[in-house]
Formats: C-alpha cells, structure tokens, sequence
C-alpha cells in the first residue's frame, strides 16, 4: 500500500536543518505557510504519515507561519484528526503532547538545536557541536524514513545518532530524549 505523507514544517529559517528528514519522501505534501485551519485538518485526514516539525512546547507545535490559526500549528484541536496516523513529531517538548493525548509516534522530547537551548538546558556545547548534532540527525531520519518501518526507523536513528552522542553532548542529549510508542 502507498502511504500518503504530509510535512508540517512552518517556514522558519532556524529549523531549516530539518528539511533533510523529508526531502527524500517520494508521495509527500508540505506545508510551510499561509494555511487555513480548515485546510490543515483536511490535509490530515486524507494522509497516512504526518510529519510535525519546528520549535513548539508541551501544548504544540508553534505557529510561525500563518498555518492554521491561534498560537499553535498542531495542538489539542487537531488531537482526533492524528490519532491513528503514523506520527513523526520533532519539536522541543513534543513527548509531553504526544503522551497527554496518548498519540502512537516517533518524538522528541526537550531537543536541542540552538546553542541558547543547550545552555538552558544545561550542557555544554559549541556552535560547531550543535550543527554537528543538528545535520546528523536530521541525515540520520530522513535515510530511515525512507527504508522502512517507524519502528524501523526509531532503531537506526536511536543506534547511529547515539553512535554521535559518544562525541558530541548535543547529541548525548537528544538521544537521551527520542521516543517511540506504538
């Protein structure tokens, strides 16, 4: 069977970084801007994949963009539209959302991909560290996305991004905080 993916990546220069996890998806919708919230709950419901990315919280994923409406891009409204899809969610925090509305997916919980949020966090790291982290992860998802399984996935991301975290704190950090429930 052909599953239909749809990428929710608000435009926003500081997450462009993220852009390689979907960049090799064949049968893909993305939505960066300029979205009704009608339109997005449309675009859900007619895909099988939805891929969530960009800066966010334990409520959602942040509207930078115009899509969709209110501050969040995804949030609580959209809970029924994504349950039982096949969820990716990258965005800081995102494991609280996912599990409040006990959502089966990939995600992140706190991840870092600024060096402000490695200092509020409380780890050391430099520019070069945090692009490091930033570039091989991003790599590291979208090779397996393409490969298989979530669950597939979530194995080959978790063994060769934490290969990384042996060198890099940035890393030892996120992949500290990468999740799958399925």
């Amino acid at each position: 069977q052909h599953m239909k993916t749809l990428v929710i990546h608000p435009k926003d220069v500081s997450t462009d970084f993220l852009k390689p996890i979907y960049a090799d998806i064949k049968s893909k919708t993305v939505i960066v801007k300029d979205v009704t919230a009608g339109r997005l709950r449309e675009a859900i419901h007619t895909h099988d994949v939805i891929i969530m990315l960009g800066h966010g919280c334990a409520n959602g994923l942040f509207n930078v963009a115009a899509v969709g409406k209110g501050p969040y891009t995804v949030g609580h409204e959209l809970v029924e539209e994504l349950r039982g899809k096949q969820l990716i969610a990258i965005w800081c925090n995102s494991d609280k959302f996912i599990e409040r509305h006990s959502l089966q997916a990939m995600y992140s919980g706190m991840f870092i991909s600024e060096v402000s949020e490695a200092l509020y966090c409380g780890v050391e790291g430099t520019q070069a560290q945090v692009n490091e982290s930033n570039d091989a992860f991003a790599a590291l998802l979208g090779k397996a996305i393409v490969r298989g399984s979530l669950k597939e996935a979530f194995t080959s991301v978790k063994e060769d991004y934490s290969t990384l975290a042996s060198t890099n704190p940035i890393a030892q950090y996120n992949s500290e905080r990468w999740y799958l429930n399925s």
